[in-house]
């Protein structure tokens, strides 16, 4: 008996390994050190940061991997796998420099997992980061067939007296919000349960999102934001802090970049809703608080600005084609979101 016996292709392995190269390559930038294969990756730092913090983030995909399984498609949540660990990063102010990532499956299928390296890859070119490199586990038995998890791992690196921890937020900065691709990559296990109750599959086309399927709709990328709020900065825009909103929606995560003795009210009817969510909502009979508490509602990331500074910044996003709304303000509190409709 040998290891291919036991379900475990070391050859079939390599050869992926050597696939995947030139895209893994196809993202490297300044400060990238040695080749592909190694043991380790190498990064040097930047030069000319006086004090240079690093920041690190990591994440996965959750059961939006459920829908590339059923629906075979699999170039998209390499993207939402960098997304979710370089916006989390990018709310301290820091730039990604590198990514990781660690890929699971039961047997090795070169075709599809290439598919999702390539998303990976190019997550890490709309990020500015490099996919510096990564783990592919081959383990009969423990996956079902066709089917693979995936982790993915972030540094990021940021000047100590810029860095974003809460406590440049004052009582008055007011909340911009950012639009989101949509359901991103949280809340799916409550959307794979309606459309199961519902006795519907992706392909199911409601008339709320007017012609598109529900697959299409739900594996929309999550949006990345690093190379807009990065340019932001560089363009003079005194942010004080942000928010990537995720699991949680905006009721966990809007609060985490607040100082001591903080909370923030929004008005939830600030911003256009999308389609994917009234549908959500109706079909599922999901109340408006579980709604807000499970999905991003349309608002994917939240900038914290001077309430001097909100045309401006509302007006340098929209020079940039990416939507911007004023959502609401940071108050005296403890730490909570306090939700209103006007």
């Amino acid at each position: 008996m040998d290891y291919r016996e036991a379900g475990v292709d070391v050859e079939a392995g390599r050869a992926f390994v050597d696939r995947i190269k030139n895209t893994v390559k196809s993202t490297h930038r300044s400060g990238v050190l040695g080749g592909f294969g190694g043991f380790s990756g190498f990064f040097s730092v930047p030069e000319g940061l006086k004090e240079p913090v690093m920041v690190s983030g990591t994440d996965g995909v959750g059961t939006k991997l459920k829908l590339a399984h059923n629906l075979d498609r699999h170039d998209t949540v390499g993207i939402d796998l960098v997304a979710m660990c370089v916006n989390d990063v990018l709310t301290s102010a820091a730039e990604p420099l590198f990514f990781l990532d660690y890929l699971a499956t039961g047997k090795l299928n070169p075709e599809q997992l290439a598919a999702v390296v390539a998303g990976i890859a190019d997550g890490c070119k709309q990020a500015g980061c490099a996919l510096l490199g990564g783990e592919t586990a081959e383990m009969p038995g423990f996956y079902q067939a066709g089917e693979y998890d995936l982790a993915g791992f972030c540094v990021g690196i940021v000047e100590k007296s810029k860095l974003l921890d809460g406590s440049r937020v004052r009582v008055g900065d007011v909340a911009v919000g950012l639009p989101s691709s949509g359901v991103h990559s949280n809340g799916f296990s409550l959307v794979r349960k309606i459309v199961g109750d519902r006795g519907l599959d992706w392909h199911s086309q409601p008339e709320k999102l007017g012609g598109k399927s529900l697959g299409e709709v739900l594996l929309t990328p999550t949006k990345i934001y690093v190379k807009p709020v990065l340019a932001a900065i560089n363009s003079g825009l005194d942010i004080h802090g942000m928010a990537h909103i995720t699991g949680g929606g905006l009721p966990e995560n809007l609060p985490r970049c607040l100082g001591a003795n903080q909370s923030v009210k929004i008005d939830c009817n600030s911003w256009p809703s999308l389609p994917i969510f009234d549908w959500i909502a109706e079909a599922g009979q999901v109340a408006a608080a579980d709604m807000f508490n499970t999905f991003n509602m349309g608002i994917g990331f939240v900038l914290l600005v001077d309430r001097t500074e909100v045309e401006q910044t509302v007006k340098w996003f929209e020079s940039q084609e990416i939507g911007a709304f004023e959502i609401g303000e940071v108050i005296e509190g403890n730490g909570e979101l306090v939700m209103a409709a006007n």
